[in-house]
């Protein structure tokens, strides 16, 4: 089941936890007494690189003619452009990361990003209810967006049977999805009922609707009247690979192995060191260089967004340094590793949770999608400590505290070193 007992889990006391906490806040007022003119030239050419994608890729499709490499390449083109306006700019901007600069054109109260959902329902959702709620079961409707079982404490029902097809038609259709889960989630906040048509949740959903469908096939296919139906083609299929790639950067986020669950009793008079220390938990990063990283709006560094979701995201990359580093020295998990491989353990769990729980083979405490603090017990505490690699475990704790204690004095004296200059830093894996 999910993890009932953070401090267990982590083999931190409380005040270690607190200590953690207090390091955190040490980061986030360094990134803040530096932010500035750097920052806001970041975004302002993200905004110019969107655009100008966006031209071009309009252009290729709307005189490719009968050439399909032009307007294949064309589509490809506006999916990059969605991409990075979806990512980078809506996403970032809607959590407030420029609103610093006071510029009202990039401010998260103006900003409606190119995307069927209203920013505003998007916002109530995600930055309230899963940033707050993060993997929390039964808090946080992101952890399985309803139609997904990626965790053993949702009941198995017979559906699930299907969801290895069902998750391929949220993958198709991630952007609607993500709507109409916003949409409802709304409803439910404001106590509409199930049956009321036509409340204000409802008007703004199909007023966004009808803006987006308008534009992309209706507005740009009629430029191009002698070829409607191939523009109207390149522009679905634009949408189509945005939505495949949101997709898979959201699922390498949230449901690869080491993306830990917890349970409603953690949320009990729980400090803001203890919610650093489960979003750090409940996140994982994957590997990225700089094109990758703008590409994914720097979700590549999903634990780093989850820890300050309102710190500008070019910061993210540096920040990571300094988290990696803490973990190491708290003997903490840095969940991290290839995309390809975090987006294939994301899927195996899709795949595997669409069975019943009697024909999986691990339990649910210690198996590699969902554990919790009892892997530590008996049995499945040995079979745990033993495969968990560099995980915290009761069986180890005592040789990784002494590890910790190691790299923490050479750290130490490689800093006291006249001229090194040198800082301590993790392995490059976590």
């Amino acid at each position: 089941m999910a993890i009932t007992d953070i401090k267990a889990f982590s083999h931190l006391t409380e005040d270690e936890i607190e200590d953690f906490g207090r390091e955190l806040d040490r980061i986030r007022a360094d990134v803040e007494r530096v932010i500035g003119e750097r920052d806001a030239a970041y975004i302002h050419r993200a905004i110019r690189i969107h655009r100008g994608l966006e031209t071009v890729a309009r252009l290729m499709i709307l005189f490719s003619g009968r050439r399909h490499l032009l307007r294949g390449a064309g589509a490809v083109v506006l999916a990059a452009a969605k991409a990075i306006e979806m990512m980078e700019l809506g996403h970032n901007i809607s959590h407030g990361q420029w609103d610093w600069m006071n510029d009202p054109e990039i401010h998260s109260t103006n900003w409606e990003w190119d995307f069927v959902g209203p920013s505003g329902q998007w916002k109530q959702s995600h930055n309230h209810v899963h940033h707050t709620y993060t993997n929390v079961f039964g808090m946080d409707d992101d952890l399985s967006f309803v139609v997904m079982r990626m965790t053993r404490d949702e009941r198995w029902r017979p559906v699930h049977l299907i969801q290895p097809v069902s998750g391929i038609a949220v993958a198709l259709a991630f952007e609607w999805m993500i709507a109409i889960h916003d949409w409802a989630l709304v409803r439910r906040r404001h106590g509409i009922p199930r049956g009321r048509i036509g409340s204000p949740p409802d008007i703004e959903l199909v007023r966004k609707i009808l803006r987006q469908a308008g534009k992309d096939f209706g507005l740009f296919p009629a430029l191009s009247p002698r070829h409607f139906k191939r523009t109207l083609a390149a522009n679905a299929a634009a949408l189509l690979l945005r939505n495949i790639w949101s997709y898979v950067v959201i699922m390498c986020g949230h449901f690869p192995d080491g993306a830990e669950k917890f349970t409603e009793g953690e949320l009990a008079n729980e400090t803001r060191a203890q919610w650093y220390l489960r979003q750090l938990l409940g996140s994982a990063n994957f590997s990225a260089g700089p094109v990758l990283a703008f590409m994914t709006g720097n979700l590549c560094y999903q634990i780093e967004h989850h820890l300050f979701p309102d710190l500008p995201s070019n910061r993210y990359a540096e920040i990571a340094v300094r988290v990696r580093a803490l973990c190491a020295e708290y003997d903490l998990p840095y969940t991290s590793g290839a995309l390809p491989a975090q987006f294939l353990q994301s899927t195996r769990t899709l795949v595997k949770l669409a069975l019943p729980d009697r024909f999986l083979r691990h339990t649910a405490d210690d198996a590699a999608e969902t554990r919790s603090e009892r892997m530590f017990r008996g049995t499945a505490g040995r079979r745990a400590a033993a495969s968990s690699g560099p995980f915290p475990g009761a069986a180890t704790t005592g040789m990784r505290r002494g590890l910790r204690t190691v790299l923490v004095e050479a750290a130490s004296a490689a800093r006291a070193m006249p001229g090194t200059g040198r800082r301590f830093r993790a392995s490059p894996r976590g």
